[in-house]
């Protein structure tokens, strides 16, 4: 894939982020989280630009040429490659959050299936669970970590206009779901959005079990 930099870009920075995208990429995917070429990944490079998976290429065996870059508004920047159609998702996050340095979106089947079956609800509420300790700015299983599920559309705009209005009423936000599709999350690094993702993993596997158990 041929990638051209902006002036003030440099190789060394891109092909850092790019092979941690790669790498996040690949080792989500060894968990099953990433089906049949599903999810996307994506960094930060600079205030103006962000590395992101190009569409289509299997999560498992990404390399730093499956890695493209792309502005805040999601457009591709000295490539005729093709990012994910959500990547306007990604770069919202890295607009409203300048302190996010990584966003990560699996499809694993226990998010999937979390997102259908609270999709009524509008949000899945995890308390008392000693891993909420994971997510940054939650100190004790005692509060209250709600992740909203969003209805799925193909349309970006509409998704980004309903996290701009939970995020507008003052709702704290470390993740979403859309709704029969996965689950968004980000961090202040790579290593941050990874343990983010794995912790809401499991929740949501536990929050799924006790519905069994008790219904």
């Amino acid at each position: 894939m041929s990638q051209i930099l902006p002036d003030t870009i440099s190789a060394e920075l891109f092909a850092q982020r790019a092979d941690a995208v790669a790498a996040a990429a690949r080792a989500l995917s060894a968990l099953g989280w990433t089906p049949a070429t599903s999810s996307n990944f994506s960094m930060r490079v600079d205030a103006g630009h962000a590395a992101i998976t190009i569409s289509g290429r299997d999560k498992g065996s990404l390399g730093r040429d499956d890695i493209m870059l792309v502005d805040m508004q999601g457009k591709a920047v000295g490539t005729d490659a093709r990012p994910s159609a959500e990547t306007d998702l990604h770069t919202h996050i890295y607009r409203r959050w300048p302190e996010a340095q990584a966003v990560l979106h699996t499809h694993s089947r226990t998010q999937s299936v979390a997102s259908r079956l609270f999709a009524r609800e509008g949000v899945i509420r995890l308390e008392g669970w000693e891993l909420q300790k994971a997510i940054a700015g939650y100190t004790t299983h005692e509060s209250v970590l709600e992740i909203p599920v969003f209805p799925n559309t193909q349309h970006m705009p509409e998704l980004v206009q309903r996290i701009d209005g939970w995020l507008d009423a003052g709702k704290p936000l470390a993740a979403y779901l859309i709704d029969g599709h996965g689950i968004y999350t980000w961090g202040r690094d790579m290593a941050e959005a990874r343990r983010h993702i794995e912790a809401l993993e499991f929740l949501l596997g536990c929050e799924l079990d006790l519905r069994k158990l008790t219904t």
